[in-house]
């Protein structure tokens, strides 16, 4: 084991997103077909008398470093599973380059690369399965995030299964954030009970990710109009799908080259200073 440990909380975005009904419990029945882009946080951790969080980086400003952060909760969780001699104190330094609440599952990401960080230097027998059954009560989106890969999730978004055949690792994406954050619970509620209809991605996925949809775009756009602003000026550049992300406010753009998104990502930095470019390609 080396003395400092690093993972990567790969940024996640929702290629689509289908809300199929409003749960008793207040939780919706989703289906999303959730993929990650080859850029995210980082967190670093090294052996320590206690366990301690510092955060940094360009959006950590307002975020808790206490015991209530997901990275601390997962890590406290695993060692009250398998045992202090096991998972021992860490000293962890997170660095935040995902904006929060903003539909990229950062937060997540990181609880997901913590566990991920504890498996591979403490609890190696864990597979991706088991590890996504233990930590994913603790938030939304965590189990997929674990094993970061291209995935359909149902129920919640915790029923997460491989779609066959589907070959989309990179291929270049564009994600833009207009800096301003959206919380996902009132999208959620803003959402006017209409199942429109089953998400299913096969062979020809270009065709059927066009012809799917966000169901969270609209009460989305109610909360944070420059979603559409964003789009409109994604879709004159060309990509061949650009949508919002989650529950917004970010939205990605997939493009055929990467050429093809960078020149893109170059226009909308001159346009747009003040917006938050990442470019990639899906894992």
């Amino acid at each position: 084991m080396s003395a400092t440990m690093r993972e990567t909380g790969w940024a996640k975005i929702n290629l689509a997103l289908h809300v199929r009904a409003r749960r008793a419990d207040g939780y919706h029945d989703i289906q999303t077909l959730f993929a990650f882009v080859d850029g995210g946080d980082t967190i670093e951790a090294a052996l320590a008398a206690t366990d301690a969080l510092v955060i940094d980086g360009e959006f950590a400003e307002g975020l808790s470093s206490g015991a209530d952060n997901l990275v601390l909760r997962v890590l406290a969780l695993l060692r009250a599973r398998y045992g202090a001699d096991r998972v021992p104190s860490l000293a962890v330094r997170l660095t935040k380059r995902l904006p929060v609440a903003a539909g990229i599952g950062g937060g997540s990401a990181d609880a997901a690369a913590m566990a991920r960080l504890v498996r591979t230097h403490f609890l190696p027998e864990l597979g991706d399965a088991t590890l996504a059954r233990i930590v994913g009560p603790l938030g939304a989106d965590i189990a997929a995030c674990v094993a970061s890969t291209t995935c359909m999730g149902s129920g919640t978004g915790e029923d997460l299964h491989a779609v066959a055949g589907l070959r989309i690792a990179g291929v270049p994406v564009l994600l833009v954030n207009p800096r301003q954050p959206v919380a996902t619970g009132p999208v959620f509620a803003a959402w006017d009970g209409i199942d429109r209809g089953p998400l299913y991605i096969g062979t020809d996925y270009r065709a059927q990710l066009i012809g799917a949809r966000n169901d969270l775009q609209r009460p989305a756009l109610a909360a944070c109009p420059a979603i559409s602003d964003i789009l409109l000026e994604l879709g004159a550049l060309r990509p061949w799908l650009a949508r919002m992300s989650g529950s917004g406010a970010t939205c990605f753009a997939l493009f055929d080259a990467a050429a093809d998104r960078d020149a893109a990502k170059a226009v909308l930095a001159a346009r747009h200073p003040g917006w938050w470019l990442m470019a990639g390609a899906l894992r």
